[in-house]
């Protein structure tokens, strides 16, 4: 097991070195700066379509725009706001968090490409039914020569989008909080059976039934949890401004945890892009499905995931974390349960009791639209008449997950999710111009 983690550290590290964190705050910097800022100019238009004021039913595609968003929210609103962010603090400190802001910064600029191109450029699978994605981005609109980008794009994904990680967190919460006693082998693989059920349930009836559910579980379950938080935060008005200030200034502190200076960057850039997934490329498979026939449209509605997302939500999470100051020693704490120490230490049972149901519905959620993301790059490789065969892989993976090593699970998905964004940022600097133009044409016809 040690070499595993061994193994599975040296590829994450790897993967999320100097280059890669270029390569994503540079990318997206260089789009907010090349649309002149336009995604940002025009957020609250991006609210009125995805209130559906524009909606298109008679236009190709499977969701509606807040079906689209919801979808891809449900994908990055989960673990990784709850989880990711313990880990990013206990790995990187306060500083860490600061960075992770300015990956959702540049990352709505990246969200408002990306997600464009995935309606530009969808492409038919192997039975001719519409797509969108990287992969299918690649394919219809660069040159031949870049088509082994899309087969990495669709590799790194069926390792990135598993499930092993939300089902690793979740199994932790509720094996230490209503199984303390019991063997932790044998619970763990019970709760990961009962966890693969529920998936299946619902993904066994495809990505309308998976939208559907996200739409309605997930309004409701941010509200409980910025409530949890947000009564925690007003409880301790007094200290919120010095954790900010400590937020900030231990971003640029040479001396900082987590290797220094560059250390924290890298750590706060990674985790920031595991909650978000601005530029890794999942998010443009769940907007692709779109109906519409306006590229922009979706790429103004997606843009909104970074701030609901990393802004808002892991904020909060940050903030509560640092109050309960715990991250400076964690011991056995790790993730999902340094998190819900946090919650513990001032709202007591009930807290947890909450937190583990919000967390409950956010990995199922998460896990719905993994299954989705996953099936796309597993029918791109092998042929859409063979995507449901990745139905059951998917659930087994559930069930795996539920009892294997944390470590080696985040290392595996997280330096996956690295080799994802390789092919993401570069097929959209190299298209980047067709959205600008898109964009001033459809601002043209849509002055507002």
């Amino acid at each position: 097991m040690e070499q595993l983690q061994y193994l599975s550290a040296s590829f994450a590290n790897a993967v999320w070195g100097t280059p890669l964190v270029v390569l994503l705050l540079g990318g997206g910097l260089f789009f907010a700066i090349y649309s002149r800022f336009l995604p940002y100019r025009h957020f609250s238009h991006g609210i009125g379509i995805m209130l559906g004021r524009h909606d298109t039913p008679d236009q190709p595609g499977e969701l509606s725009h807040a079906q689209a968003l919801a979808a891809a929210l449900s994908g990055t609103m989960g673990l990784g706001n709850i989880s990711g962010v313990a880990l990013a603090i206990v790995a990187g400190g306060p500083g860490a968090v600061f960075w992770m802001w300015m990956s959702a910064l540049v990352g709505i600029a990246t969200k408002f490409f990306t997600c464009t191109l995935g309606v530009m450029y969808r492409g038919t699978d192997s039975e001719g039914k519409l797509q969108g994605g990287p992969m299918y981005i690649i394919r219809e609109a660069l040159p031949r020569g870049f088509y082994p980008l899309a087969i990495l794009f669709s590799l790194a994904g069926l390792i990135g989008t598993l499930p092993i990680f939300q089902a690793n967190q979740l199994t932790a919460l509720v094996r230490e909080n209503l199984f303390a006693g019991g063997e932790p082998l044998l619970t763990s693989f019970l709760i990961g059976c009962v966890m693969a059920a529920v998936v299946a349930t619902v993904i066994f009836g495809g990505l309308q039934r998976v939208a559907r559910v996200a739409v309605a579980l997930l309004p409701v379950m941010v509200v409980t949890y910025l409530g949890m938080t947000l009564y925690l935060l007003l409880l301790h008005h007094a200290q919120v401004p010095g954790l900010l200030a400590s937020i900030v200034t231990d971003a640029f502190n040479p001396q900082a945890v987590g290797g220094g200076l560059l250390g924290v960057i890298l750590i706060g850039v990674s985790r920031g892009v595991f909650s978000n997934e601005a530029g890794v490329g999942t998010e443009v498979m769940a907007h692709g499905a779109a109906r519409t026939n306006e590229p922009i449209r979706e790429g103004l509605v997606a843009m909104m995931g970074p701030v609901a997302d990393t802004l808002i939500v892991c904020t909060c999470t940050a903030l509560v974390i640092l109050l309960a100051g715990t991250w400076t020693d964690p011991g056995e704490l790790s993730g999902i349960t340094l998190t819900a120490n946090a919650f513990r230490a001032d709202l007591g049972l009930p807290g947890v009791g909450l937190l583990l149901f919000v967390t409950l519905v956010l990995a199922s959620t998460t896990m719905f639209t993994m299954w989705y993301y996953g099936a796309k790059c597993f029918g791109f490789l092998f042929g859409a008449r063979l995507q449901h065969l990745y139905r059951w892989f998917f659930v087994l993976a559930v069930v795996f997950g539920a009892s294997v090593s944390i470590d080696v699970v985040f290392n595996l998905i997280s330096g996956s999710y690295g080799l994802m964004a390789i092919p993401t940022m570069v097929a959209t600097l190299m298209l980047a111009g067709r959205v600008k133009a898109a964009a001033k044409e459809y601002f043209h016809r849509h002055p507002y």
